[in-house]
């Protein structure tokens, strides 16, 4: 298998997160470094349901290399969570990026579960480039054959930022 590998379309990974009434700024709109909390709050939950028992993936090192984030439309305070969709479009031999769509979800009630891709408003998509990270030795670590088979249980396109697009 090559050192890094793109991968093509795929079922995402989602997950509802609640907004708290902190998120939101003098605008009455969530601020937009809250949306670097949202996405730890998906990754979070994701990785916990990926890895399962497992969790070694976090407890062995892993930093935040990476923060891309594309605003789309202002995200109002509301009580019902936003959908945050989430795969991995990056595999290297010691890190990887996780993509995400922040959005709206009319009329669905599931907490998290792998549905395809839609819904009503995009918000936000965003990058993270996750390393994994020795801390003993202050170095990067190799990714283990049975992370990287997991990461590509959820793989899928580059995020489709508009700097992409041109």
């Amino acid at each position: 298998m090559p050192e890094e590998q793109r991968y093509g379309p795929s079922t995402r990974y989602r997950v509802n997160v609640p907004l708290r009434w902190s998120d939101m700024d003098a605008y009455g709109h969530v601020n937009n470094v809250q949306f670097l909390r949202l996405l730890e709050d998906a990754r979070v939950i994701g990785f916990d349901e990926w890895f399962g028992q497992d969790r070694s993936v976090l407890s062995e090192g892993i930093l935040v290399a990476r923060h891309e984030i594309e605003y789309l439309a202002p995200l109002q305070f509301r009580v019902p969570p936003i959908v945050v969709e989430m795969w991995a479009t990056r595999i290297g031999g010691a890190g990887f990026d996780l993509a995400y769509e922040v959005r709206e979800r009319a009329g669905e009630g599931s907490a998290q579960s792998a549905v395809p891709t839609g819904g009503d408003t995009l918000y936000a998509r965003a990058e993270t480039t996750l390393v994994l990270y020795d801390f003993a030795t202050s170095t990067p670590r190799r990714m283990d054959p049975t992370l990287r088979s997991r990461l590509e249980a959820h793989a899928g396109e580059p995020v489709p930022f508009r700097w992409r697009r041109r």
